[in-house]
């Protein structure tokens, strides 16, 4: 599914301050990456998600971030 498909979708509101800080990534990597998307609309529908997602999540926004410093050099 696209971003603008989804974009409704990722605009609910996250009252946990870790998971709220988790999701705090730049919208370019939501529109960029299906699985970032996915998993942020899994913890809105239901309130959690497994330690492997949160870590696969983490792990996926790391290497973007890595990615986009080694095209600014």
């Amino acid at each position: 599914m696209c971003y603008d498909c989804q974009k409704t979708e990722l605009n609910g509101t996250i009252s946990n301050t870790k998971m709220k800080k988790m999701f705090d990534i730049p919208e370019e990597f939501y529109v960029s990456n299906s699985f970032l998307r996915d998993i942020k609309v899994k913890y809105l529908r239901f309130g959690n998600l497994s330690d492997k997602q949160i870590e696969a999540f983490k792990k996926t926004v790391a290497n973007l971030l890595k990615e986009n410093q080694s095209r600014k050099k």
